[in-house]
Parts: structure tokens; sequence; C-alpha cells
């Protein structure tokens, strides 16, 4: 016979909720990486007992299907107003800025074996886009692959970088610079000292540079597939 819950375990059960719960993941994980929440930091964290948790979220791997859907339904997904072109990037912006934010997410985006409601809304949007637009399966299918590669591979590097803001960029290059030069890498020597070392370099600032020529180039491919037909 099932024993009941202690009256401090059903309190605290109750004084959950399952989004406390991932908001409170998503702060963890924001601040410390997915790799280090556990359900019971989560329960710490929120001053509960770990027990409590699953009466909401049954496991971690829920809970991070869950994290996902809520990093989907943050982002915009193409405004039907719009041409393809200026829609897409609405969305690509959009996606950068969440992703930023939530900048363990990258890697789990496209991996979750039982995807939720926002996850296929979402790219349901972006393939209608696709094809409201003219585009043939085949070459949305090459979009979509190519944009989302672009986008979280742009996204985990960036995440992945010494920050600039606390010098580690110019810590590292500077301690590299007379290597460098003395070991005969003077392309890398000259990137860094006149560019990547120097006062307002950015590396997001290639974003967009990167995703214009994604764009154009996909544009190019749309025509020449509709003079084809």
């Amino acid at each position: 016979m099932a024993q009941k819950p202690k009256k401090a375990e059903k309190d605290s059960r109750l004084s959950l909720t399952r989004e406390g719960i991932l908001e409170a993941a998503l702060e963890l994980a924001d601040r410390d990486g997915i790799e280090k929440l556990t359900m019971r930091r989560l329960a710490e964290h929120l001053g509960s007992a770990p027990m409590s948790m699953y009466y909401h979220i049954p496991s971690k791997d829920r809970l991070i299907d869950a994290m996902v859907e809520s990093v989907f339904a943050r982002i915009r997904t193409p405004p039907e107003e719009l041409p393809w072109k200026p829609a897409i990037r609405v969305r690509f912006q959009s996606a950068r800025a969440v992703l930023t934010r939530h900048w363990w997410a990258p890697p789990l985006m496209e991996s979750r074996r039982l995807p939720g409601p926002e996850n296929l809304r979402h790219h349901n949007a972006v393939i209608g886009c696709f094809r409201r637009a003219g585009f043939s399966l085949e070459l949305c299918a090459h979009a979509y692959a190519v944009l989302d590669s672009y986008l979280y591979g742009f996204a985990f590097e960036e995440a992945s970088l010494p920050s600039q803001s606390d010098g580690g960029m110019q810590d590292i290059g500077g301690s590299m610079m007379d290597e460098l030069r003395n070991g005969g890498f003077e392309h890398l020597a000259e990137l860094a000292g006149e560019l990547v070392l120097k006062p307002g370099y950015s590396f997001g600032d290639s974003f967009e540079f990167g995703l214009d020529l994604i764009l154009d180039g996909l544009e190019r491919a749309m025509r020449n597939e509709v003079r084809r037909r």
C-alpha cells in the first residue's frame, strides 16, 4: 500500500508550478550551462524537495524538452504580411537574440525526440514562408538546412568565444601575437593585430553579413528554379 506523502513534502509540491520550475531551470541553465543543471540543484534553487519536482515534470529529459519548447516560443516566426526575405530576416534576428540569452540551447534545438507544439509550430511557419514565396519542396529543404545550420553554428561559436567585455579576447590575442609573428603565421597575426584586437571589433557583426550571403544565394536559386519550370 502506497504511503501518503509527508505534510512538508505535500506542501512543497503544491507550492510549485510547472511554469515556475521551468523559469527557474532556464535561469540556472543561462547562468551555469545545461550540463550542470540537475533536478536536485533545481529543487535547491527553488527551496523545495527533489521529489516534489517530479510531481510536475517526471524527468530531466522531459524538463529539457520543456526548456527547448520555451526557447522556441520566444523566437518570432516569419511575419506572413512581409515578403519572404525580410520575413525570414525577422525570424533569424529574433532567433539570434534569444539564443544569445539561452546560449546553451543551440545543440538541443533540433535533437529532441518528442518535439512539442511550439517546436512544430515554429518549423511549420518557416516552411510556410518559403512555400508561399514559390520555393519548391527540394529548395525549401535546402534553405531550412543551410539557414539553421548557420544560425546554430554561429550561436554556438559566439557563445564559445572568450568574452570581449572582460578583455578575454585581448588577453589571449596579446599573449599569442609574438608567437604568431615569429612562427610564420603572418596572416593570423595581421587579422588579430589589425582587426580582432582593435577596440570596437565584434564577432557578432559577421552574423548579418553571412545571413545576407545565404538569403541572396537562395533568391538566385529560386529564380533559376522558376526559369527552369
